[in-house]
């Protein structure tokens, strides 16, 4: 079983940055895919990005394509989400969740391949 912590959010103004990071329990960490969704109020959860497994591969949502940057530190069981460039319609809650499927190195990250999901951190960005 994976636990997911996020950790990161706040408020910020457009154009700032903010470093999100996602803690992972459990020893299989280093075997997972690892992706970051988001939810605005009022809406459906969606993509953001994505990594491998082993880093090799990261894949984004053409909304933030350019702007934020995931990566993952396996000795330290953390996947990070760096967003430059911030807008306010970047404003939601972040979840990190963990593909069902050991080491995937694919590219699909619909909602329904993901198993573990983190209870999100909120981010507002001001006009």
């Amino acid at each position: 079983q994976v636990q997911l912590v996020e950790s990161g959010g706040g408020l910020v103004q457009a154009g700032g940055s903010l470093r999100l990071s996602c803690a992972a329990s459990g020893r299989t960490f280093s075997s997972k895919a690892m992706a970051w969704f988001r939810q605005a109020p009022g809406k459906e959860r969606e993509f953001v990005a994505a990594i491998t497994w082993n880093g090799q591969s990261t894949y984004y949502a053409d909304s933030v394509k350019g702007r934020f940057t995931i990566s993952r530190n396996n000795a330290q069981n953390t996947v990070y989400l760096q967003m430059n460039s911030l807008k306010p319609e970047d404003t939601a809650v972040y979840y990190c969740a963990a593909h069902s499927r050991p080491f995937y190195s694919g590219n699909n990250y619909a909602t329904g391949a993901m198993n573990y999901w983190g209870e999100g951190t909120l981010v507002t960005v001001s006009s």
